[in-house]
């Protein structure tokens, strides 16, 4: 039997909340038996006030028999508004999902052809509804976003970028333009449902030098703009995109110095959106950002606080050693690997939040004829070291940066697991780890809260969870957050066998402290970075 839990995120937040700032108590809680006998995969999507909608897929990869999508939305108190039953056609398989303001969507793909369909669930009623189509070419679909009534696919056909757009109206499809050629990987997709527009940013290589483009179409599929960023000196890698106003917007991410996948810093510039420029786009001129006067270039080295997740030993000769390479004029070269979140709107500008991985590998040794052993390494999952938020304001000045160090903490797939949640002037860090979830408080570039590990209550009298995995955690609304997972739970003083279940619980925060008497938090008297007792600097 193989299980999935998956959760459709608008912002994957905490729920642990610190006992002398905040209360944390559960106050709902719904549990689902786990079949035994079929593979189920979990998807939950919060709704903010709305409640939250639960999809149980259904399926055996054995069998014959399709899919079967089970709906199921739920209110803030946990109770069914309604539910809804989809038995995908024969030989469709889900690829990808979205969501907007009132509907999921969900991708399906026939395997061996080009024949596609999208499935929409109306949020507030459970009416589900179906478009079919067909592909212009075929092609892997590792991208897929809804602006109103048009689908965008993205992947690639025979190795080169391709981003199909798909009417509900007429139901054909369409390339968009200016993608598919050699040498380009397909980096991002972004909408924006205020302007109506798409945004695609590729990377690409020519003759050891590396180039980021953002093409920005209409929402009827028109090259509207085209941005290069020309990476002679600095190779971008990934790119996210947040609209300050009608005339601007900041783009925000990683690049390293030699077209390589790892991080030497971070880097932010602006893009105007300005008539002209989209005038010129129009025309087929390209609209070439210089780094020198447009982008910022933020080196690791530069922030203060990127490296307190190594023990203090190792940081401080870390530190040494570089602030010697830089008297004597010399760089120094980083390898970090980068996941980078959604950028997070903030009064003063923004919030750029990363987590620093790397591949985990097992290799094993086996008899190989002619020459002794050979050894075969393959992949086994990603280890997360530490991540660091760095605040922006409107004009992409860096005004502070933070970090949270991750010892311990690995993944099958590679997804987002630190994750954080405002309140006030305050910010809070938290991720999961073996039913436990770690948590901590900043303001700017201060620690006002060290982190603490914290647990979710016992269930009931005599109850016990004998174990818990696939945890997530996501705010939700007003104070309120959502806990979800598998678990396995016994009674005691009984001889049943324990029961499997997939769990939902509804957990209520106060923070009504928490922006409250700063000064009798633990922080640096002289006012600088709070001393960090993590499991790390204790050692």
């Amino acid at each position: 039997m193989n299980r999935r839990l998956a959760i459709g995120l608008w912002s994957l937040l905490l729920v642990a909340c610190l006992p002398a700032l905040a209360q944390f108590e559960p106050s709902a809680r719904l549990e689902l038996p786990v079949s035994q006998n079929t593979e189920e995969f979990f998807d939950v999507t919060t709704l903010g006030d709305q409640g939250l909608l639960l999809n149980i897929r259904q399926g055996d990869y054995y069998s014959s028999a399709p899919t079967k999508f089970l709906f199921r939305r739920l209110d803030t108190n946990l109770k069914q508004l309604w539910a809804n039953e989809y038995k995908i056609d024969p030989f469709y398989e889900p690829v990808r999902s979205c969501r907007t303001e009132h509907y999921v969507y969900w991708l399906l793909k026939e395997t061996q052809n080009e024949k596609v369909a999208v499935m929409r669930i109306h949020l507030t009623d459970g009416v589900i509804e179906t478009f079919r189509g067909d592909l212009v070419t075929p092609m892997d679909i590792f991208h897929f976003k809804v602006l109103d009534n048009v689908a965008y696919f993205g992947g690639y056909y025979r190795s080169r970028p391709v981003v199909v757009s798909f009417s509900f109206f007429d139901l054909t499809s369409k390339v968009l333009p200016g993608l598919y050629t050699n040498h380009i990987q397909l980096n991002n997709i972004e909408v924006d449902e205020d302007r109506r527009l798409v945004h695609v940013m590729t990377d690409a290589t020519h003759q050891r030098n590396c180039e980021f483009t953002v093409r920005t179409y209409s929402y009827e599929g028109k090259l509207v703009r085209t941005v290069n960023l020309d990476g002679r000196a600095h190779s971008l890698i990934s790119g996210k995109l947040l609209p300050i106003n009608d005339e601007e917007s900041l783009l925000v991410g990683n690049y390293s110095n030699d077209c390589t996948p790892y991080s030497q810093g971070v880097y932010i510039t602006r893009i105007r959106n300005s008539a002209a420029t989209v005038g010129a786009s129009e025309t087929g001129e390209n609209m070439t950002i210089t780094p020198t006067e447009d982008t910022r270039f933020i080196d690791f080295s530069e922030l203060q606080n990127f490296f307190n997740y190594m023990k203090p030993k190792r940081q401080q000769k870390l530190l040494e050693r570089l602030a010697r390479r830089k008297d004597q004029g010399k760089d120094t070269k980083f390898r970090y690997r980068l996941l980078v979140h959604d950028l997070v709107p903030t009064d003063e500008g923004l919030m750029l939040l990363a987590e620093v991985y790397y591949p985990q590998y097992r290799g094993g040794a086996y008899p190989y004829l002619g020459s002794g052993r050979s050894y075969d390494r393959y992949q086994e999952g990603y280890r997360y070291t530490h991540a660091f938020l760095c605040g922006f304001d409107k004009k992409g000045r860096l005004l502070w940066d933070n970090s949270l160090s991750i010892p311990d903490l690995s993944s099958y797939d590679l997804h987002q697991m630190v994750q954080v949640t405002r309140h006030g002037n305050s910010t809070v860090l938290a991720y999961p780890h073996e039913g436990e979830i770690n948590a901590e408080i900043i303001q700017g570039g201060q620690v006002v809260k060290v982190q603490e590990k914290y647990s979710l209550k016992k269930l009931g009298e005599h109850e016990k969870v004998v174990y818990s995995e696939n945890d997530q955690l996501e705010a939700w609304y007003d104070g309120h957050f959502l806990a979800c997972g598998i678990q396995k739970i016994s009674t005691e003083r009984s001889l049943a066998p324990p029961r499997e279940v997939f769990y939902i619980n509804k957990v209520t925060c106060n923070f009504k402290d928490l922006n409250a008497n700063p000064a009798n938090w633990s922080s640096n008297p002289e006012g600088g970075n709070a001393t960090r007792e993590t499991s790390e600097s204790k050692q």
